[in-house]
């Protein structure tokens, strides 16, 4: 028995959650996500909570009991409080504008680098080097943080670059060091 999966799942009295064959819907006060459940993956939709069951003991039935419970709870977590991932810009002259549903970036390179915001996530701009990507589905918004981190990831050895607020950058010495 999966020990993740088999932990019910609690959500608010403002979130519904309602089934239709396999595509499960959660609707909460900052939208609504669906998302289709795995063969042989069963929901007892109680009142508060739901408790996420294999229907056999299948190994595709095992390996998709936890994973289906993670994905509902993410969903649940998604409408009622929302997700978000801050960035951080380091680097003399390195900077991002927002404009419309674009982010402008300014990063050491020849020419700027324009970043379409997909729909379903909010983008709020401090100081112009502190990004906070916001929105209700983990996935699409680490996904977008990925994104942005990999236009220009933090290099070791000035730690010039774009970076998640909370990642520890490893420092390396220069050639001055060697020499020593």
């Amino acid at each position: 028995m999966s020990r993740i999966g088999k932990k019910p799942i609690t959500f608010p009295k403002n979130v519904k959650i309602s089934q239709d064959a396999d595509i499960v819907k959660v609707e909460g006060p900052k939208g609504t996500l669906s998302s289709k459940m795995p063969e042989g993956i069963a929901l007892t939709i109680g009142e508060g909570n739901i408790i996420v069951e294999r229907k056999s003991d299948e190994i595709s039935a095992r390996a998709y009991h936890g994973l289906a419970r993670t994905l509902i709870g993410n969903m649940v977590q998604g409408v009622s409080t929302g997700f978000e991932k801050k960035l951080e810009i380091s680097g003399v002259g390195y900077r991002a504008e927002l404009s419309g549903s674009n982010l402008k970036f300014i990063l050491g390179f020849s020419t700027p680098i324009e970043y379409g915001i997909p729909k379903g996530i909010e983008v709020k701009l401090d100081k112009q080097v502190n990004i906070l990507v916001s929105g209700i589905d983990k996935e699409l918004v680490g996904r977008v943080a990925a994104e942005i981190r990999a236009l220009k990831k933090p290099e070791p050895y000035k730690g010039k670059g774009i970076k998640y607020a909370d990642e520890h950058i490893k420092r390396k010495a220069g050639k001055s060091a060697e020499r020593a």
